[in-house]
């Protein structure tokens, strides 16, 4: 069997998780600690994120889309290709080392997104990018952690806090869409996003889309109504 090759770790800020890319022959791994937060064989549940968000906004020629947490590129891909020619993908990724993965050694896994002129990314805490917006946004893609609870920057726990869902609420546009990727179901935190007057819906998806087998994750699509 190939050996695993180490090609880079990245402290998150905030004494948050240690992250490793790995490289074997042509799949690459992100780790933080002993758990692998994203492989480049098993992206469907990152591309299904993109993808029901922005089918719900796939009627405005000019949407404008943020996206917390890079990965792979996966999912500013999938959104690139579910928007016009005229929409915005705003890209929020806190470590810097991730955006230099995804130039130097990751960017032909999702076809080189990032070289594409409707994305800007911005090496900043999506939270704050949050914070800072009123009604900026048409969608909103978090995929910062395992699920509605802090894993890789305990700072990231005010995101699914009441008070994050309601400020997310405020940063939407009308029928805009917050989407948050997890690993599993939380029924606590379908219902605080209902408290924060969000529609919801919880979807299963896959980690092979369109395949059977592999684990199955969930995307809760929340829509400002």
């Amino acid at each position: 069997m190939i050996p695993w090759k180490l090609l880079g770790t990245a402290q998150t800020p905030g004494n948050g998780a240690e992250l490793r890319l790995y490289q074997r022959d042509n799949e690459f791994s992100i780790k933080a600690g002993n758990i692998e937060l994203m492989n480049s064989r098993l992206y469907g549940s990152e591309d299904a994120l993109a993808k029901l968000a922005c089918q719900k906004i796939k009627n405005r020629p000019t949407a404008r889309v943020l996206i917390g947490g890079l990965g792979m590129g996966y999912t500013v891909r999938a959104a690139l290709d579910g928007l016009g020619d005229h929409a915005q993908v705003v890209v929020a990724e806190l470590v810097p080392a991730v955006v230099q993965w995804n130039r130097e050694f990751l960017a032909e896994l999702a076809g080189s997104p990032l070289d594409d002129r409707r994305v800007t990314v911005n090496e900043d805490d999506v939270a704050r990018m949050i914070t800072t917006s009123k009604g900026n946004y048409d969608a909103i893609l978090l995929d910062v952690d395992n699920g509605p609870e802090a894993l890789t920057r305990r700072g990231n726990d005010w995101l699914y806090s009441f008070k994050g869902l309601e400020t997310a609420f405020g940063a939407l546009r009308r029928k805009g869409v917050l989407a948050i990727w997890s690993s599993g179901s939380e029924q606590a935190f379908t219902q605080r996003l209902r408290n924060a007057k969000f529609d919801v819906e919880e979807v299963r998806v896959r980690a092979r889309e369109g395949k059977k087998g592999g684990a199955h994750y969930v995307v809760w699509i929340a829509v400002r109504d």
